[in-house]
């Protein structure tokens, strides 16, 4: 039987064979409401410990709180597996002062408003964060990443790189540089499901050209 989209509605988008929900694995923009995260349709957690109801933000980005002054964004379609995390700004120390000790966040007056490190973090379209990976603040990962397991990014990623290692470097790129252009051109994570659905069998393949053409006879 081919492949379908599941339903992007769905908080449990996986049912075992018996019939039941994999409570370990969750779309997240259903299951997480918090003001400095965005996060595309389709993109999945999971988790062999997953947290209690309203835990997920704060497994995958435990400093990211409400009042925070930077975003974590994620695309569609991205795959996120156990053990992630992203270390937010907030995270960090101020590094240009005689002390890195945050005196600030121990005074009610002086917290207002501190926050030493303001960078958003981003990641793209279709990438997946493999098992432990840790994502420092402000790093930018493109569209159709793999990052390794265990990997530690930051900084720039290009799309459609696969990074590993501490810090996570660039060993090899999924497709040559027109491939990737034509990727991006047709950004295929922002077609209706219907076209998407049409398009599995050139997704599933790694065909570059078969997806063209499925763009092009759907005009």
């Amino acid at each position: 039987m081919p492949a379908r989209l599941p339903d992007p509605r769905a908080a449990h988008p996986i049912t075992l064979p018996d019939g039941t929900l994999h409570r370990g694995t969750v779309f997240l923009n259903q299951v997480i409401d918090h003001p400095r995260m965005e996060i595309g349709d389709y993109t999945y957690a999971s988790d062999f410990d997953p947290p209690p109801e309203g835990g997920w933000a704060s497994r995958l980005a435990p400093y990211l709180f409400d009042f925070a002054e930077e975003h974590l964004r994620i695309g569609r379609f991205c795959q996120i597996a156990h053990g992630v995390r992203f270390v937010g700004a907030s995270a960090n120390h101020e590094t240009r002062a005689l002390s890195s000790f945050p005196f600030q966040v121990f005074d009610p007056e002086a917290m207002h408003g501190y926050a030493p490190d303001r960078r958003d973090t981003e990641v793209g379209h279709d990438v997946w964060l493999g098992y432990g990976a840790l994502v420092c603040p402000g790093a930018r990962i493109g569209n159709g990443v793999f990052v390794g397991a265990g990997a530690v990014v930051r900084g720039e990623v290009p799309d459609y790189a696969v990074v590993t290692g501490n810090p996570a470097r660039v060993v090899r790129m999924r497709y040559s540089e027109g491939e990737v252009a034509t990727l991006n051109r047709l950004a295929w994570w922002d077609w209706p499901a219907a076209r998407i659905a049409k398009a599995l069998p050139a997704l599933t393949a790694g065909d570059v050209a078969a997806l063209e053409r499925v763009a092009e006879a759907n005009g």
